[in-house]
């Protein structure tokens, strides 16, 4: 998918990531550290998290098809390259997000045959599990901030030269 309805599907996709990975990231750091809000959140954030595992790599593929179309641009290339990275940021918050989900199912007995295999009545487990979550996160929010300006100047920087 490189077009949609003659739009480059970048220019859409990109408002998907922009939107959903720091959700996912958000939600991350409130289920690692709220056993309220991972009781109900710690699922669909697994599932927000894995859609947005499989976004990425389409959108920067789509990216990647646009950047060869236009005339060549450090800030392009800059873009293209940082985009590159999202994917890595992305794969940290699904493998947090699903490790939060999968013990709190160990921890209300939900999973196969009773094991527990995350440890979920670890105390320094869950400390050392949130401390790590919420470094991703923020990892992953500020690398989506630094794409999406990346991409901001690339886009606009002939536009604001010219008035």
């Amino acid at each position: 998918m490189q077009t949609v309805n003659g739009l480059p599907a970048h220019v859409l996709l990109v408002h998907a990531i922009v939107v959903l990975l720091p959700l996912s990231a958000a939600l991350l750091a409130l289920t690692a550290l709220w056993p309220a809000a991972r009781r109900r959140l710690a699922g669909p954030n697994a599932i927000l998290s894995l859609v947005v595992v499989v976004l990425v790599p389409i959108t920067t593929s789509a990216g990647e098809w646009l950047e060869h179309r236009l005339t060549p641009n450090p800030l392009i290339h800059r873009h293209t390259e940082l985009g590159d990275t999202a994917i890595y940021a992305a794969i940290a918050v699904a493998v947090l997000a699903v490790v939060v989900w999968w013990r709190q199912r160990e921890s209300t007995g939900r999973t196969p045959a009773k094991r527990t295999f995350l440890a979920p009545a670890s105390s320094a487990l869950t400390a050392a599990l949130t401390v790590v979550a919420l470094v991703v996160s923020a990892a992953a929010v500020y690398d989506v901030v630094r794409i999406g300006d990346s991409g901001a100047k690339a886009s606009w920087n002939n536009w604001a030269a010219n008035r």
